[in-house]
């Protein structure tokens, strides 16, 4: 079954092209980044950048799991600053596009890919190339995803979750160096 319509969550046309590509397959997008009730007027949920929880009973309205796409290699680093975290914690770095379930970046794996940084030093640097890998894994399946056709995985292993509230607050800013600020960051803890 084609994907006719898309409900598109989080970020708008200014701060991501995904849209745009969505609609040029000829699906009809509408956007919102405020909190919806209900999922069942779309064939398809794409949420990316959405700042809300969907909770059970509206995940329960949707006639596909909606899909999430996150900056991390889950199951690491669920949640929130999941790029700070990959670097303080030592776990990879990634994106995945999983389905929305219940949980918090807990839902099943339909696409991920590792990213290995080697010219970037900020951390706004790997978050902007994180992106970048994040959107080119979403066009580059973009017809098995509007399409359904694709398997989804549990994810393997406890992994790591994190909220917004646990980073560190005297964390110097997302243009901070990455090694140096990590290396101060477990000095002022050891």
């Amino acid at each position: 079954m084609t994907t006719k319509t898309v409900l598109f969550l989080g970020y708008d046309r200014t701060q991501t092209p995904l849209i745009d590509r969505v609609e040029a397959t000829g699906a009809t997008v509408t956007h919102t980044s405020e909190p919806i009730t209900r999922l069942d007027a779309h064939d398809l949920t794409i949420s990316f950048g959405y700042r809300h929880i969907l909770r059970a009973e509206v995940l329960a309205t949707a006639p596909r799991p909606p899909l999430n796409l996150h900056i991390s290699f889950l199951p690491y680093n669920r949640g929130a600053h999941p790029n700070f975290w990959a670097f303080y914690d030592g776990t990879p770095s990634g994106v995945t596009l999983h389905a929305i379930d219940p949980g918090l970046d807990t839902g099943p794996i339909a696409f991920q890919r590792k990213v290995a940084f080697t010219t970037e030093k900020t951390f706004a640097a790997t978050h902007t190339r994180l992106i970048a890998e994040i959107e080119a894994l979403f066009t580059d399946n973009l017809n098995a995803i509007l399409t359904g056709d694709f398997d989804l995985t549990p994810q393997q292993g406890k992994g790591t979750a994190h909220k917004a509230r646990d980073l560190p607050v005297d964390f110097k800013g997302w243009q901070a160096e990455i090694a140096p600020e990590i290396a101060r960051l477990k000095a002022r803890t050891s």
